[in-house]
């Protein structure tokens, strides 16, 4: 099994793989590229993030700077909006559903390494998938930690660490990011 794989699979994986490091490297050319494109040209930035994510719905608005870490593990349905210097490290997947807003300054995190020290230290790291659902809105300055899903509805506090859950419909603040009350209308 290759080591694309084994990331792939939620397993171990050397990080510093050749293979996966050639894959790191031609994204960050595109983000770069992406992140100095004239602001107004919007269609050129359309036909980058075409080429950068695996897949986009419609009307995704993505402000620069971007930065991802494969991007052919991402998945963002239709209405998308990601302010300025919004990070995806795509070592798993990570799934947005529609009308997602993403306010500047925040963070998705799948990768994860070893609290143990020794297998850490050998470059093994491993990757767990996040799922944003749909109507979801995300105050500035959050990140969101491996394996974290966020329901449907879930407006999320600035500042916040996810490191846990949110279930559909739920306001939720604070570092560990916590429900405190269903949305109101």
């Amino acid at each position: 099994m290759t080591e694309k794989e084994k990331q792939q699979a939620g397993e171990l994986y050397n990080g510093g793989d050749k293979e996966l490091t050639a894959d790191r490297t031609n994204v960050k050319k595109l983000c770069m590229e992406y992140n100095s494109t004239i602001y107004n040209d919007f269609q050129k930035r359309d036909r980058l993030l075409t080429r950068i994510i695996a897949l986009k719905g419609e009307n995704t608005v993505i402000e620069p700077n971007f930065f991802c870490d494969y991007g052919y593990n991402i998945i963002i349905g239709d209405n998308f909006y990601a302010n300025h210097n919004c990070v995806i490290l795509d070592c798993a997947e990570v799934i947005f559903g529609d009308n997602v807003f993403i306010g500047p300054n925040c963070g998705f995190y799948t990768a994860g390494h070893p609290l143990d020290a020794e297998t850490r230290n050998s470059g093994l790291e491993y990757a767990k998938p996040i799922k944003v659902g749909s109507n979801v809105w995300i105050g500035g300055g959050v990140s969101v930690m491996p394996g974290v899903t966020i329901g449907d509805g879930a407006v999320i506090g600035g500042g916040s660490v996810v490191v846990s859950d949110i279930p559909a419909g739920y306001v939720a603040v604070g570092n560990p990011c916590k429900p405190v009350h269903p949305v109101v209308k």
